[in-house]
């Protein structure tokens, strides 16, 4: 038997099945109109349940896979809908008033800046502000708290090591304040370890750093069972509190350019487990800056507690050829095992697609924010 008679009937069932999508989303302009000149909401969770079920019972064995297309084409509908009446209007008021202009060069721009001097966000920092004066903070909370009093224009925070994975503290405070992305700094990471002056490696008992750097030279301490890994605020303060410690048997794990600050002795280089070695900071602002040449959108969300809400809203995405790069989940704070999704993916605001996308999730989810559309730079 020969497959070419089966695919002239699947060849026409699927010409019925585009003519059918078509008139159906032709009802869905009615639908629009009606539910604007009536002041109606686009989205009726009430009707999509009763339309969802009443096919995954009538579909029979394929009920599963009907269900599936189903929410596929009411996501289709309701974004065609949304794209008529126009929502999203405060959205795109808050996108189209920012500035596109960062004043990275602005030497009385206020940065606050994680660690102390000579850290790997001090690097970032000097990277992006060349002749800023950078105010250094002790905690992640510090400089979200300086931002939100008007203390500093911008914070220089990070979000992910290419080793260790995601700094969740961050990704906690930036849902909490819902500050804005101004630009994202990979910066590569070489960590040494570096001890006083005169010390030995051979006498090296404990070794003081921040916890990412420590679990990013983990092999090291494993193959070491006598050292102990310590946490401390940050690499660079751990460099600074070795050199004005009378003990030769600590080291820290840290730049070499926190160790020719400090004083110290470099007794080991290339020292984590990963050679490429990186990790990406955020320029965060409470101002909306956005580079007409952004490449990347951020944006925050929570979801009602049921099955494949998460997968109808990654769906559309994927149908506006929009490529998703992150997704991160958080608690909720204040609930039980309710979560807030923050999601980065390629596009540009003055993309229709991106857009459209956006200002349609702004009015469906609860607890939407728009973080950011901003330029990646690789140093």
């Amino acid at each position: 038997m020969s497959l070419q008679p089966i695919r002239e009937e699947i060849d026409r069932i699927d010409d019925q099945l585009v003519e059918l999508f078509k008139s159906r989303m032709e009802c869905s302009k009615k639908v629009a109109e009606y539910k604007q000149e009536h002041g109606m909401e686009i989205f009726n969770k009430e009707r999509e349940e009763q339309l969802l079920g009443k096919v995954q019972e009538n579909a029979g064995i394929y009920g599963d896979s009907a269900r599936q297309l189903y929410s596929t084409i009411l996501e289709l509908s309701r974004a065609l809908q949304h794209d008529m009446v126009g929502s999203g209007r405060n959205l795109k008021n808050q996108i189209f008033s920012a500035e596109n202009v960062i004043p990275r060069e602005n030497e009385n721009i206020k940065v606050a800046c994680f660690g102390v001097e000579g850290s790997y966000a001090n690097q970032a920092t000097m990277r992006s502000f060349p002749n800023c004066k950078p105010d250094f903070y002790a905690s992640f909370q510090d400089i979200f708290s300086a931002i939100c009093n008007g203390q500093a224009d911008f914070g220089v925070v990070p979000i992910e090591n290419s080793s260790a994975g995601s700094v969740t503290d961050v990704y906690d405070l930036m849902l909490k304040y819902r500050f804005y992305i101004a630009m994202v700094v990979d910066i590569p990471i070489n960590h040494v370890l570096a001890m006083k002056k005169g010390a030995s490696v051979l006498n090296l008992k404990k070794v003081y750093s921040h916890q990412q750097a420590l679990s990013q030279c983990s092999d090291f301490f494993r193959s070491r069972r006598n050292i102990l890994g310590e946490t401390y605020i940050s690499t660079a303060a751990a460099a600074k509190m070795v050199s004005e410690s009378d003990d030769l048997t600590i080291g820290a794990i840290c730049s070499e350019q926190a160790a020719e600050k400090y004083g110290l002795e470099i007794v080991l280089r290339g020292f984590q487990n990963n050679p490429n070695n990186t990790t990406r900071f955020l320029i965060i602002s409470k101002k909306l800056y956005i580079d007409e040449s952004a490449e990347k959108i951020s944006v925050c969300f929570s979801l009602p507690h049921k099955t494949g809400s998460l997968y109808s809203v990654l769906c559309r995405f994927a149908v506006n050829g929009l490529n998703l790069t992150k997704i991160e989940s958080r608690p909720m704070f204040g609930t039980a095992f309710e979560y807030l999704f923050y999601v980065d993916f390629t596009g540009n605001v003055n993309n229709k697609r991106a857009l459209k996308l956006i200002c349609a999730l702004s009015e469906e989810l609860s607890e939407f924010s728009f973080l950011g559309n901003f330029k990646e730079i690789l140093y």
